[in-house]
């Protein structure tokens, strides 16, 4: 009894001791925020009382979470295909911050479609994903850095699904994702020396809210641009299958 009580206490000293304190003074950035995992990040972390700025790609989708979030959240439009737009977002968080860095980095936002099989697709396609995905996310967070850096104990996520591990069709989706996975691990290593901590939370398969109809939609717009020789090798019932 004696030892499982001294554990005890010891496990609450360890506890609060790495425990985060002062979260109002605490700014986060969170990228994707319109829906799912960013959304409910951004609520969850509000809730607790830090300081965020949350970036979100539509119209519609700042007003929404402004709605249910308390008053110190901050919301900015960010489209990661949009240089300008990148510039903007960072001007705006920099002034937030009034210059002294943020606390923590959770880059969420990407895109997926379009996905099939690679003969199916052009070069464009693969911008469509990499563009925002890869390239866009890398742009910000290079921009970002120096505010990371200043901030003492800073932390950098990133939100990547399982298929950063695998590959299961073509197109720029897992192809981004290997990439993602290789930049941060570049940068966990570069930002130990400053004592930013750098890491990936790799989430499983959950419901994306995703009907088959549309799915199928995609895919057929797809299969209807391609070369008869194309669609000849692969054949109707293939498509159907």
């Amino acid at each position: 009894i004696l030892a499982s009580t001294l554990s005890l206490i010891v496990y609450w000293l360890i506890r609060d001791s790495r425990r985060v304190r002062n979260l109002s003074a605490k700014h986060i950035f969170i990228t994707g925020c319109d829906t799912r995992l960013g959304n409910s990040l951004a609520k969850w972390l509000d809730k607790r009382g830090f300081c965020l700025i949350a970036a979100c790609t539509t119209e519609k989708g700042s007003p929404e979470l402004q709605s249910c979030s308390s008053l110190s959240l901050k919301t900015v439009n960010l489209n990661l295909a949009d240089s300008n737009g990148i510039a903007r977002a960072v001007v705006f968080v920099t002034k937030e911050t009034a210059e002294k860095g943020f606390f923590g980095l959770v880059s969420n936002a990407k895109r997926t479609a379009p996905v099939a099989r690679t003969d199916w697709l052009g070069i464009e396609d693969f911008h469509s994903v990499l563009d925002v995905s890869l390239l866009g996310l890398t742009k910000i967070i290079l921009k970002l850095l120096v505010l990371l850096i200043k901030a003492e104990g800073a932390v950098v996520k990133h939100l990547i699904s399982a298929k950063g591990l695998m590959t299961f069709t073509g197109g720029g989706y897992s192809l981004s994702k290997w990439g993602i996975e290789d930049f941060f691990d570049t940068l966990q290593i570069e930002m130990q020396h400053f004592g930013v901590k750098v890491s990936i939370v790799q989430h499983g398969f959950f419901k994306a809210g995703v009907v088959n109809s549309d799915i199928i939609k995609k895919y057929l717009r797809l299969w209807n641009r391609l070369t008869p020789e194309i669609r000849d090798s692969y054949g109707e019932k293939y498509f159907v299958e």
